[in-house]
């Protein structure tokens, strides 16, 4: 049973209330932050533009026009333009939409998911247990995220589920370090200690009484992490490793417009802006829900 809800003296449930004013009070504190309410909404227009867009614009992502090269933003029926080969930007910017934004909502779920087994392994157990796998998470975070990133990517063939997956593989330390502090300082808790006492086993307390404790900071660190992931999938496709053309990415467009700065600076700007969005929305986003979630913060 959560913290928030036993009583200090008898281990009774509080009264329901108590669980709804602390919600309130959340809430209120997440409506009082102004950027992460613009980034959730943000966030939200990316998603349904992404989701729907595609069907609704006259152009297909992959429809090539030779005729139609170049055409600059608000010109004709392309309102952002066309690209090298007269490919209508709009529809290819929210089709590399929904490739980025998949990839950073799947490598967060697969991220949180395995980092928060580990870490709450590693704060449960504690001791030999807990020291070897922090020490290997400790290693890990020792090399710079983006070579060891490139380094999978090399030897991996491209495609949505594999860079989902390598990129899991090089965020999920963060939320283990999270995990692991809350639940080794949950585990000496009245109601850890009175649930391992009455004989409950290791994986009730550790999934039922403590994890629920911890959810506010892995929730802060998911977020934040899905804005990590978009960053990571734009660098590897503009360096060439990552999603394919003619499939469009944000990093692969990014990539493409490189050598047509001068000329067509548009082909940059618009995905570079995507990109720019997307992340600083999810930051505003994991900084409201931060402030909201701490219990050390006054109504």
């Amino acid at each position: 049973m959560p913290v928030d809800r036993i009583d200090e003296l008898g281990g009774r449930p509080e009264p329901e209330q108590t669980l709804h004013v602390n919600r309130n009070r959340a809430l209120r504190r997440f409506l009082r932050h102004r950027l992460a309410i613009l980034g959730t909404v943000t966030i939200a227009v990316l998603v349904i533009a992404c989701a729907i867009g595609p069907y609704i614009t006259p152009f297909d992502h992959l429809f090539i026009d030779i005729r139609s090269r170049f055409q600059p933003p608000v010109s004709g029926a392309h309102v952002f333009g066309t690209d090298e080969m007269g490919r209508d930007l709009l529809s290819r910017l929210m089709m590399a939409g929904r490739v980025s934004l998949t990839i950073g909502f799947a490598a967060m779920m697969l991220s949180t998911i395995f980092g928060t087994l580990v870490g709450a392994v590693a704060g449960y157990y504690g001791r030999k247990t807990g020291a070897v796998l922090m020490r290997f998470v400790d290693a890990v975070l020792c090399f710079p995220n983006i070579f060891l990133l490139l380094t999978l990517a090399a030897f991996i063939q491209p495609s949505l589920m594999t860079i989902t997956i390598i990129i899991a593989a090089t965020s999920w330390m963060e939320v283990a370090r999270v995990v692991e502090g809350q639940l080794r300082s949950l585990r000496e808790r009245d109601f850890a200690v009175a649930a391992e006492m009455i004989g409950a086993p290791n994986s009730h307390i550790m999934f039922k009484e403590l994890l629920p404790n911890a959810v506010a900071p892995i929730v802060v660190a998911a977020t934040l992490t899905v804005a990590r992931a978009i960053l990571m999938e734009s660098y590897i496709s503009f360096l060439g490793y990552g999603i394919q053309p003619p499939e469009p990415s944000w990093g692969n467009m990014l990539n493409n417009a490189q050598q047509y700065l001068n000329s067509a600076p548009w082909l940059a700007i618009f995905p570079g802006l995507m990109i720019t969005l997307a992340v600083t929305s999810f930051n505003f986003l994991g900084d409201g829900l931060r402030d909201a979630l701490d219990p050390r913060l006054e109504v």
